[in-house]
């Protein structure tokens, strides 16, 4: 026989308090104290109870809010003009509707689901906004266990049903390196994100086989953390080489512009003598000197088509995945010919 659905009277059992505690601390309404609260939440949690679907859709209740939980360091976040742009554009969606964002900066994928559970059990929130996935992400379990209406900001997974809004990561890393190698560059390298996320390891393998492509042996890819400092770590190792590349081309604007500075420190005219290409275009692009030749897309659009994904699926709908427009190249001063 399949086993019993877990209850609120077993947690009130071993919380040792009423039914009615317990139904005020998982709807997160106001009557027991804050320390009974959390005890209950974590016995929920601990006995793996959720709250029916069916009887949520009965009572009509919403949150009119949903939640995103960004497993990146808060100090990387707080200069990383893409995750700024990305909410800007969830928040412009959203508050259309009139449903709000729950924003939680988390340390890592066990912490994000810790706050996802807990969102839901309180109700404070309707669905989710998953980013930044993993080529084995843990989130997506929880995710289908407690039937959280979701979307993911990334492409379409063959191992989850989720909707997804993606774009093409492929066709964006293509038509840079063909770029590159029009002007004469045969010595490319990559400096590339956390290498545990999905979507580095597509640019990745995009950039090895745009190389094999074009005949060329792949000169190097560099895995970050999206850093500043990695950035520049990463660029003093290449420009160390007895045989330096002559072009960089780097997964975020954030490590292009610390590559701009480690260039001018060793001595390495941009773009006489390195060339160098940001994966993402913000105004950084454009305050520095030379201003950096970037893949451009509208992010913001891409954050509210993904609310608007999701507001969708809340309300009952079956929205299908979004492809956004690829990211086109847009040519500024710190590209050029090959050097001889």
């Amino acid at each position: 026989m399949p086993a019993k659905r877990p209850t609120i009277q077993q947690i009130a059992a071993r919380a040792g308090v009423s039914i009615g505690a317990v139904s005020y601390a998982l709807n997160g309404r106001p009557g027991v104290s804050p320390e009974t609260r959390r005890r209950i939440i974590d016995i929920a949690n601990e006995i793996g109870w959720r709250p029916s679907v069916a009887a949520r859709s009965l009572s009509g209740s919403r949150a009119h809010s949903v939640g995103l939980a960004l497993a990146r360091p808060a100090d990387t976040l707080g200069v990383e003009p893409f995750f700024m742009r990305f909410i800007a554009g969830l928040e412009r969606e959203l508050s259309t509707r009139r449903v709000g964002l729950l924003l939680q900066i988390v340390e890592d994928h066990r912490a994000a689901i810790a706050a996802m559970r807990l969102a839901w059990a309180e109700r404070r929130v309707d669905g989710m906004v998953l980013t930044d996935l993993w080529e084995h992400d843990i989130r997506l379990g929880v995710i289908e266990e407690l039937q959280i209406p979701t979307v993911v900001a990334g492409r379409p997974r063959p191992d989850t049903g989720l909707p997804a809004v993606w774009t093409d990561d492929t066709a964006a890393v293509n038509s840079v390196v063909d770029y590159l190698y029009a002007l004469g560059h045969r010595r490319i390298a990559r400096v590339a994100g956390l290498a545990a996320l999905d979507h580095t390891q597509v640019r990745i393998a995009a950039f090895r086989e745009a190389m094999r492509e074009h005949g060329l042996v792949e000169d190097s890819v560099v895995e970050t953390d999206y850093s500043w400092e990695e950035g520049a770590r990463a660029t003093r190792a290449l420009l160390s080489r007895r045989a330096r590349p002559t072009a960089v081309v780097y997964d975020n604007d954030l490590m292009a512009v610390a590559a701009l500075n480690v260039a001018a420190e060793m001595g390495v005219a941009v773009p006489e003598q390195l060339s160098i290409v940001a994966g993402d275009d913000s105004q950084l692009c454009v305050l520095t000197r030379p201003a950096l030749t970037a893949l451009s897309w509208d992010i913001q659009a891409y954050g509210a088509h993904t609310a608007g994904v999701l507001l969708d699926l809340i309300d009952g709908g079956a929205p299908e995945s979004f492809q956004e427009r690829p990211a086109g190249l847009v040519v500024r001063g710190s590209t050029a010919a090959a050097p001889h």
